[in-house]
């Protein structure tokens, strides 16, 4: 039986892709507040600002590609049993190839009704659908007549899929937590949910908050992190 391994990826994953990062200067975010952008009380006041910024996001997606730190990412699953947890929203796990994936704040590519949102029972699935790279726009409805927004998990709302997200990580045999400064919750915690054996793996090239004994920091960007991460793993097969 093949081992598990819970993946647990931010922003700094997508970044080498040229995706922005709203933490980091010199990107997209810096035109914008993220309250006005990415909180549910930013859609009340400004739906159409939120769309076009969305939009934006989009079309930046839509020219992106995968890079060697998803690729590796996905071949683990040649070895290992791979669940990955992501907050980022873009769907460069699923072009590198990894099958299976839990999107903690949603999907870009995909919008749903505005009187969907999220509270504690989540949202029906069966309302979401995936636009791609097209735009949405005030006026845009779903087939029951509502306004269409994007589908994201907002500052301010529930994060439905956070149980299945604890599920697997409880369940892993090795934690692996990617290009994340574990300053977004209730995502930042989900470390604490690994087993009291499980080793943990940091690939980050700056300070991370979390202080575990069980915790091996690799101490690089996503890329060339993957890369020593493989390396351990082989060499514990070897030993």
């Amino acid at each position: 039986m093949k081992k598990k391994i819970a993946v647990l990826t931010g922003a700094g994953v997508s970044a080498e892709s040229g995706i922005s990062t709203f933490r980091d200067s010199g990107g997209l975010w810096d035109n914008y507040n993220v309250e006005d952008v990415a909180s549910i009380d930013g859609w009340y006041r400004n739906p159409g600002l939120v769309l076009d910024f969305y939009n934006i996001r989009r079309k930046e997606l839509a020219s992106a590609s995968p890079n060697a730190a998803h690729l590796a990412i996905a071949g683990l699953e040649k070895d290992y049993d791979v669940t990955v947890i992501t907050q980022n929203v873009d769907n460069l796990h699923e072009r590198a190839g990894s099958t299976r994936i839990i999107h903690l704040h949603g999907e870009l590519t995909k919008v749903r009704p505005e009187d969907s949102c999220n509270d504690r029972d989540g949202f029906s699935e069966a309302k979401v659908f995936d636009i791609g790279y097209g735009e949405i726009h005030l006026g845009d409805l779903s087939p029951d007549g509502v306004q269409l927004r994007p589908h994201i998990v907002w500052f301010g709302e529930a994060v439905p899929k956070i149980e299945s997200a604890i599920d697997a990580v409880e369940a892993a045999d090795i934690l692996l937590i990617v290009g994340t400064s574990l300053q977004v919750y209730p995502a930042a915690g989900l470390y604490r949910y690994a087993g009291r054996n499980t080793p943990i793996y940091i690939i980050d090239p700056k300070d991370v908050p979390a202080y575990d004994r069980r915790i091996t920091h690799i101490r690089n960007v996503a890329t060339a992190g993957m890369e020593e991460f493989r390396r351990i793993l082989d060499g514990q097969k070897a030993d």
